[in-house]
């Protein structure tokens, strides 16, 4: 995974919040998983949302 991004995880009880943000565009994804997956697979499910958005705005 790139090290560019910035990841933000933020439990809230059964769940956490994952925010992926490309410091260069400003552009984030938001996404909400189960606390109990590892947070590796938590991050690379935000970044591949942050990616495809990344892309979409190029198009």
């Amino acid at each position: 995974m790139p090290a560019n991004y910035i990841i933000e995880m933020i439990p809230q009880g059964r769940y956490v919040r994952v925010t992926a943000v490309d410091p260069v565009t400003g552009i984030e994804a938001v996404m909400v998983g189960d606390a109990s997956q590892s947070p590796k697979v938590l991050e690379r499910l935000a970044v591949q949302k942050l990616e495809f958005l990344l892309k979409r705005g190029q198009a």
